[in-house]
C-alpha cells in the first residue's frame, strides 16, 4: 500500500479548532508538509466519554500511520487529555504531541491576578487538569467555565453570528470586568477571541498553539526529523464529513488566521 503522507506530519482535531494549532506549527516550521484531519462528523469530542474520545483518536493515528507521517499532532485538548498516553503506549516510536490548557503559564506569570479557564466538560473534570487547579490556588484565583455547546457554534463557521454572540454572553457575563487572564482550553476558542473580549474587556489570552509548536521542531530535531530543505511545505486539508463545503471552510478559516 503506498504511503501518501510519507513523512509528513499528521494534525487532527474534532473538527476546525486545530487549524489555529496548525496555523503556528505552520509559522515555526514552514519547510514541513502537513497532513490536517478534521473529524467534523464526530465533532464535539468534549461533550463524548473518554472511551469515546479513546476509539475516534485511535482509529484517526492508525489511519495517519498507515499513510506515513512520521510525527502526530493531536491539536485537540480533549483527544489530548484523554487519549495521548493511550496512543504513546500504542506507537512509542511516533512522535506524538498534545496539547493542554495554557493555565500553568497564565498562573506562574506572577502578580494577584483572576484567571479564567474557558474548557469543555471532558478536559475540566480530568484528574490532570484537577490537580494543576490544585497546584496554583495559592498563588492566583482561577475559575473554570464549562463552554457547553460553544466548540458546536465554532464548528459551522459562524464566527460572528448572534449565536456566538449569545451563547458566550451567557457563559462570560458574570466574569465581565472581573478577569485578568484568561485560559482558552479548547482550540475552537481562539477563533472567537475578539468575542470573548468584547464581553471581558482587556484581558490577556493563553492558549497552547506557540508551546505546541515548539515541542514539536524540538522533538522533530532530537529525532533527526527536520526538514532544513528551504523550501515551502505543503498542507493539505481532510474531513470526515467529506465534502466540498466543509473542506471550503477548513481552508477559509486557516486563511483568516494569515
Amino acid at each position: 500500500m503506498e504511503k501518501m503522507y510519507q513523512g509528513w506530519i499528521g494534525t487532527f482535531d474534532s473538527g476546525v479548532g486545530g487549524l489555529t494549532i496548525l496555523h503556528e506549527l505552520r509559522k515555526l516550521l514552514p519547510e514541513e508538509n502537513f497532513y490536517y484531519y478534521g473529524d467534523s462528523l464526530h465533532s464535539p469530542y468534549g461533550e463524548k466519554t473518554r472511551e469515546e474520545i479513546i476509539k475516534l483518536s485511535e482509529t484517526i493515528t492508525d489511519a495517519m500511520v498507515e499513510k506515513g507521517v512520521k510525527a502526530l499532532v493531536i491539536a485537540c485538548n480533549t483527544a489530548t487529555s484523554s487519549a495521548v498516553t493511550y496512543l504513546r503506549q500504542k506507537y512509542p516510536n511516533l512522535p506524538i504531541i498534545g496539547v493542554e490548557p495554557a493555565l500553568k503559564p497564565a498562573a506562574q506569570k506572577g502578580e494577584d491576578k483572576h484567571v479564567l479557564v474557558m474548557a469543555t466538560k471532558a478536559t475540566l473534570k480530568l484528574e490532570k487538569f484537577q490537580k494543576l487547579l490544585e497546584t496554583f490556588k495559592d498563588q492566583t484565583h482561577v475559575d473554570s467555565v464549562v463552554c457547553t455547546g460553544l466548540a458546536s457554534a465554532v464548528e459551522r463557521g459562524e464566527l460572528h453570528s448572534k449565536e456566538v454572540k449569545d451563547l458566550l454572553h451567557g457563559l462570560l457575563d458574570p466574569y465581565a470586568g472581573k478577569v485578568d487572564r484568561v485560559v482558552l482550553g479548547c482550540t475552537h476558542y481562539p477563533l472567537v477571541k475578539d468575542e470573548i473580549k468584547e464581553i471581558l474587556g482587556e484581558v490577556e489570552f493563553y492558549d497552547s498553539s506557540y508551546g505546541t509548536a515548539k515541542q514539536l521542531k524540538n522533538r522533530l530535531r532530537e529525532e533527526g526529523l527536520l526538514v532544513n530543505e528551504g523550501r515551502t511545505g505543503q498542507i493539505i486539508f481532510d474531513s470526515s464529513k467529506k465534502t466540498e463545503e466543509e473542506l471550503a471552510l477548513y481552508k477559509r478559516l486557516y486563511q483568516m488566521m494569515d
